[in-house]
């Protein structure tokens, strides 16, 4: 899952990249509005972690400017501003959920699965598909009742085209998901992961969408 962090204060960014890094999500760090706002213009994003009190122009402006397009990401707010006015002008603008600073960090994790889960259209905690069963909060997967080793890579494409399953997910969207901005990921690295989830799991798991992408069928 990729997240976008917009946060200007350089170690509550770099702790919240280190502990959802951890926690399987691919993190992409800006510190403004503005270049916030271009990456949300070239790029596709599972959730957005917006500072209100931004250099410049603030984080209310771009989640106003946000909610104005046709995009759909999750919006969570993380602000130093503690008045109820500055929540309530954020969730009325199109907030999806507000937590004021200092924080958890195991809390901020949970409430981005929940935001996620919710933007897929899905209350349970864990994805399943058949005798699979996946749980994003404890990173584990079972077939027919045992536990399944994947690497961490996997899990994450594994997690991204179940929550999007009966789509077609691009191998372009896949890559993007797990390397974000980074360059030199092989031309490759994806079936490399879709191999190992096959071999791992089930091999008519996944379908091929040839020159397009993955899909997993709906049950």
């Amino acid at each position: 899952m990729r997240v976008l962090l917009v946060e200007d204060e350089k170690l509550i960014a770099d702790a919240v990249k280190v502990s959802m890094t951890r926690d399987g999500y691919h993190v992409d760090w800006v510190a403004d509005a503005n270049s916030a706002e271009d990456a949300l213009v070239t790029s596709q994003f599972d959730l957005v972690i917006l500072d209100l009190g931004l250099p410049g122009r603030d984080g209310l402006s771009l989640l106003r400017w946000l909610r104005n397009t046709d995009r759909n990401e999750p919006v969570v707010i993380l602000t130093a501003r503690e008045a109820v006015e500055n929540r309530i002008e954020g969730l009325d603008l199109g907030a999806d959920d507000y937590m004021t600073k200092p924080f958890d960090m195991k809390e901020l994790l949970a409430r981005a699965r929940a935001q996620i889960r919710r933007a897929n259209g899905r209350s349970a905690p864990r994805l399943t598909h058949g005798d699979i069963e996946v749980d994003p909060a404890a990173h584990t997967v079972t077939h027919k009742g045992e536990v399944v080793e994947i690497s961490p890579l996997a899990f994450q494409v594994l997690v991204l085209l179940l929550e999007r399953k009966g789509r077609v997910v691009s191998k372009d969207d896949l890559a993007e998901s797990l390397y974000g901005w980074e360059e030199g990921a092989e031309s490759n690295t994806v079936e490399v992961y879709v191999s190992q989830i096959r071999r791992r799991l089930t091999g008519d798991l996944i379908r091929t969408i040839r020159g397009i992408g993955y899909i997993i069928d709906k049950d």
